[in-house]
């Protein structure tokens, strides 16, 4: 680690703590050059893959963007906010362990519906007519079908 101070590269761990989020190391370090002392974090960092569009566009994955077509499906339902955020973390952690680099909106798209058919019967169809584009009151009447179902 170098320097703040001097940019020298040898430095010293003075101290090192867990802060009790567990999600962090905090370190004090000292320089071996110049004496001052300065805190480090480490953090773990996962990489979510890249979402390959229909068009064949790449893009990187966007919790809000997410979050934002959740909250489109579920206006002015009685969901909790909590709740969403379970949905998402669900979501994020299908991705992470799926150990894909790449993956197809679609996939994500199938991800979404699921979490939403859990939350919310009516969220889901409003999602659903728009994710598969339907057409006419026949395709309705099989998604409605299909949520009786379950």
């Amino acid at each position: 680690m170098k320097c703040p101070y001097c940019h020298h590269d040898d430095t010293q761990v003075i101290d090192t703590r867990a802060p009790e989020d567990g999600n962090t190391i905090r370190r004090r370090r000292r320089c071996t050059q110049c004496d001052k002392r300065f805190t480090t974090y480490e953090r773990i960092e996962l990489a979510m893959p890249v979402i390959v569009k229909k068009n064949g566009s790449r893009t990187e994955f966007e919790t809000d963007k997410l979050r934002g077509s959740l909250m489109l499906a579920l206006r002015k339902r009685p969901v909790s906010a909590e709740a969403v955020d379970t949905a998402i973390q669900r979501i994020e952690e299908k991705l992470l362990s799926s150990g894909e680099r790449e993956v197809n909106s679609g996939y994500i798209g199938e991800l979404v519906m699921r979490e939403l058919k859990r939350l919310d019967k009516i969220a889901y169809i409003r999602f659903a007519s728009v994710y598969k584009s339907f057409e006419d009151l026949s395709e309705f009447a099989e998604a409605i079908q299909e949520v009786k179902k379950t």
